[in-house]
């Protein structure tokens, strides 16, 4: 007889094959340990993913049956079928079936899926844990409960509002605006708050005021700081006193504006005036330490300290948490349990000494709205708070490690005391104040100091002291500076601070923010400059038209009020059915809202955007903004934006100038004399530039290079122009290396270049007369881009014999052969990836951009791309055949927004 096979106890299923592994080392043999990376089901993404027998069915568009309990579609998508099968097939072998999902309305959402899927007839438990270590898994193991179906209801609502929002809205802004544009519950809002905030720097008007600084000696030869505060027992004027709509002193303010020949005046006063102290005061302050860090305080301080996109800071986190380094990063509580606080506050002691540990156990609560205490903060998971060397942690992963535990341990230090001195200084009739501060005692600063979204802010952890100084002490005045000072547009949003943002208003989860953030840069409503989100004009016309036909679902309060109502339903204090017909269907709703206003959007009108202070009209077009204008016989004239102006940037001075060219069409400013070539002034996406010689079919492409912003592309003169159009131009050889240095204009303006780094000219430089020596000192400045550090070495190709390897990439990790990188999808985890599957990916990519890889992969691939080139061709026919059901497909490409995995 053969004996039968030994059931395992369990099927335990958790997302991903990271946390797979390590759970199974905790549970060993008995338990079978799968992932079913992420979501194995959801609502379809396109036409090809509707099964057959819906397809007729005119609802399937939004994959909601709305008619019928607003009942959603779902489907397995092709790549979920083999891992369906394998975890059917493993069931039959266990005797009972482990959820064990990440323990949010995401994770309880994909349990409840896999339940449904696999049809279990032996028990099904539901383990959670908020850390992947031996002791948090045999815990949970052992205190199991039923999958909650207030939380996947929740879900769920979350998952079909977000598809009606989506996929109503969405075909909208295709017709009315441009196609491939996308509108949701939550990036609407946010794109909204960020185009308001560009607005009102355009409203905003400078204000210019003066002061004077004084350099002051001590008796004993120290020097301090002093600024002018008032002026006849008057206060002068500041920055905070004007109106940032007139540039003007706000109305009732009584306050002194200083004027460059009143300062100079006082200026000439004061340097034969007597100084001495008036007054003196200190204050002391105690500075209690911030709260551990929830996925948004995470977000928000990783991009102020490590300058992590919030979508690379989940990442990490993400990582760190599979790998049992930290607790779950997607919470919103700021709880610590008792043995994390136990564990923070022996670390302390041995680390920093008792005089560095709070007096008593320190807790926190929530202030954030919609906040929701299911979970511990993100914390070092375990008992013993190791620190980021003793896991043995490199590159983002320690950094972003560290910067946790440092927030962690500080929640139960000592709090920081501080004290603030003023000096009131006298001379004359005018009175000047000089201000210190000193760190009494560091308490929690010995670990932790928090970022600031300022850029000029001092760390509070620093010294600015004063010299000790009495009332009537004299003092030598040594120099007094004349300042002028401009008041300055409210800042643009961060990352940081627009995740801040809408946490404060109660917009969205902060496990979806990053996601939001990509999105909105994705679909061209954002673009990044530096670590400034700034909007395009695309935003403003989408913004414009949600703004005046759907105000409701753009406003802060009723998608927070939403926030609410989902939480009731997870709670369950309320149903789902009712609330989704309030929001879809009926007069007021969304669906009713769209079919009777779509008729009423005039397209061009959305799309044209009558800005503050702007002569001309700026419209938004199929291919990019552009300039609308009349020329001088009433005919319109339209000129192209350039890409890198903002909204709030764009003036009429750079409006005409472009109008001007467009008027003016392809000048020619003369012939370049050694090639014999015209040389144009035009303008394109990028803004004006020189061309040498016309674009000629099947010729090669003219070379071109753009003009410098401190140049009138109206005025330019010849010479100017062919010294330009020689660019680059060498400035000689480097002092350390002898390679050549060159000065150029590329895509982000003028720069200096040598080894393959780059660096941009300042202001007060020209790239046609800048020499060797200034760029040497600026390529000094110049990041240099270390060779990245590979995760795991697989081998050599077996074919090329070169190095394959794994990196982490901006967008994931990656395979790396040569300068071949191929994308690891998104279903196979980089630990478990073997050398032949790596060759696999590589060779694929590689038949894609037709670089060769080894003699013998050369010959063969190149016969393989002749036969790939006719079956492109033979599909592209096809296409074109079926060009209405591909049009009908493309309308319900995925619209959503907020699914966080």
């Amino acid at each position: 007889m053969v004996a039968s096979k030994k059931k395992k106890k369990g099927l335990v299923i958790v997302e991903s094959p990271a946390k797979a592994r390590k759970i199974a080392g905790f549970l060993g043999s008995d338990y079978e340990v799968r992932a079913s990376m992420g979501h194995v089901r959801d609502l379809p993404e396109k036409a090809a993913d509707i099964p057959e027998a819906f397809k007729k069915e005119a609802w399937t568009r939004l994959g909601v049956n709305v008619e019928d309990k607003f009942a959603p579609l779902y489907v397995v998508s092709p790549a979920k079928k083999k891992v369906v099968k394998e975890l059917k097939a493993l069931l039959k072998d266990a005797e009972e079936l482990i959820i064990a999902t990440d323990e949010d309305r995401e994770g309880e959402s994909i349990g409840w899926h896999l339940v449904d899927i696999l049809q279990p007839k032996v028990p099904v438990k539901r383990m959670t844990f908020s850390e992947i270590t031996k002791k948090a898994i045999l815990e949970a193991l052992q205190s199991t409960r039923e999958i909650d179906m207030n939380l996947v209801e929740a879900q769920e609502t979350r998952r079909v509002l977000d598809r009606l929002y989506g996929y109503t809205l969405s075909p909208l802004l295709w017709t009315k605006v441009r196609r491939g544009l996308s509108a949701g519950r939550v990036q609407s809002v946010a794109v909204r708050v960020l185009v308001q905030r560009e607005l009102e720097r355009r409203a905003f008007r400078s204000g210019t005021y003066w002061d004077l600084k004084a350099f002051l000696d001590t008796d004993q030869k120290e020097t301090i700081e002093a600024m002018l505060w008032s002026v006849g027992g008057q206060r002068i004027a500041t920055g905070k006193d004007f109106d940032e709509h007139t540039g003007r002193i706000k109305d009732g303010s009584k306050v002194l504006l200083m004027e460059e020949q009143a300062t100079r005046d006082l200026h000439s006063r004061l340097l034969n005036e007597k100084w001495s102290v008036s007054n003196v005061e200190h204050r002391t302050q105690t500075r209690k330490p911030p709260a551990p860090f929830t996925t948004s305080t995470l977000q928000q301080e990783a991009n102020r300290k490590l300058g992590l996109s919030a979508r690379e800071t989940m990442q990490v986190a993400q990582r760190l948490y599979e790998d049992g380094n930290i607790t779950y990063m997607r919470t919103d509580s700021v709880t610590l349990s008792q043995e994390a606080v136990t564990a923070t506050r022996n670390r302390i002691e041995d680390n920093y000494g008792q005089n560095y540990l709070s007096s008593s156990v320190r807790q926190y609560s929530n202030k954030t709205k919609n906040a929701q205490e299911a979970h511990e903060a993100i914390r070092p998971a375990g008992t013993e708070m190791k620190t980021a060397d003793e896991l043995k942690l490199s590159g983002r992963e320690s950094k972003l490690y560290d910067m946790i535990w440092k927030r962690t341990i500080a929640t139960q230090m000592a709090e920081a005391q501080l004290r603030f001195d003023t000096v009131t200084i006298q001379a004359g009739d005018a009175e000047f104040r000089a201000t210190g501060r000193k760190v009494l005692f560091p308490g929690y600063f010995r670990a932790y100091v928090e970022g600031s979204d300022d850029p000029e802010a001092a760390l509070e952890d620093q010294d600015a002291t004063l010299p000790d100084l009495k009332e009537g002490t004299g003092l030598s005045c040594t120099e007094i500076e004349p300042l002028s000072h401009e008041t300055k547009p409210p800042a643009r949003f961060t990352e940081a601070s627009i995740v801040r943002k809408l946490e404060e208003e109660g917009v969205g989860r902060p496990s979806t923010y990053a996601s939001i953030i990509g999105t909105i840069q994705d679909r061209g409503y954002v673009r990044k400059v530096g670590n400034q989100l700034v909007p395009t004009f695309t935003a403003l016309a989408v913004n414009q038209l949600l703004e005046n036909y759907f105000p409701k679902i753009v406003d802060l309060q009723f998608t927070a009020q939403m926030e609410q109502d989902l939480d009731d339903i997870s709670n369950g204090e309320a149903d789902k059915i009712p609330y989704l017909e309030k929001f879809y269907s009926g007069d007021d709703g969304l669906n009713q809202q769209v079919e009777s206003k779509k008729e009423q959007i005039d397209p061009r009108e959305v799309c044209t955007l009558k800005l503050d202070s702007l002569s001309s009209a700026v419209r938004v077009g199929r291919y990019g903004p552009f300039l609308e204008a009349d020329d001088d016989e009433g005919e319109p004239v339209n000129a192209s934006l350039p890409d890198d102006i903002a909204p709030a940037d764009l003036d009429d001075e750079t409006a005409q100038k472009l109008i001007e060219l467009k008027k003016q069409g392809p000048q020619s400013i003369g012939m370049h004399p050694e090639e014999g070539l015209p040389i144009y002034v035009l303008t394109g996406p990028f803004g004006p530039y020189l061309q040498l010689g016309e674009v000629v079919e099947d010729g090669p492409k003219p070379k071109r290079v753009s003009i410098p912003k401190n140049i009138d592309p109206t005025s330019i003169e010849l010479d100017k122009a062919i010294d330009l159009i020689s660019l680059p131009r060498r400035l000689g050889h480097h002092p350390e290396d002898n390679r050549v240095v060159n000065a150029g204009i590329g895509r982000f303006g003028p720069y200096v270049q040598h080894a393959g780094k780059y660096k941009s000219l300042g202001k007060e430089d020209d790239v046609l007369t800048i020499e060797l020596d200034r760029a040497v000192e600026l390529l000094k400045l110049a990041k240099t881009r270390s060779a990245p550090t590979p995760i795991r070495e697989l081998g050599t190709h077996p074919e090329s014999e070169e190095a394959v390897a794994i990196f982490e990439g901006r967008y994931g990790p990656y395979v790396k052969l040569g300068k071949i990188n191929a994308t690891i999808p998104k279903d196979k985890d980089p630990q478990s990836i073997t050398l032949a599957e790596a060759v696999e990916l590589i060779n694929e990519k590689a038949a894609k951009t037709g670089k060769k890889v080894g003699k013998k992969k050369a010959t063969k691939k190149k016969a393989a791309k002749k036969k790939k080139a006719t079956k492109k061709k033979a599909a592209k026919k096809k296409t074109v055949k079926k060009k209405g059901t591909k049009k009908k497909a493309a309308k319900s490409e995925s619209a959503d927004e907020e699914s966080s995995s």
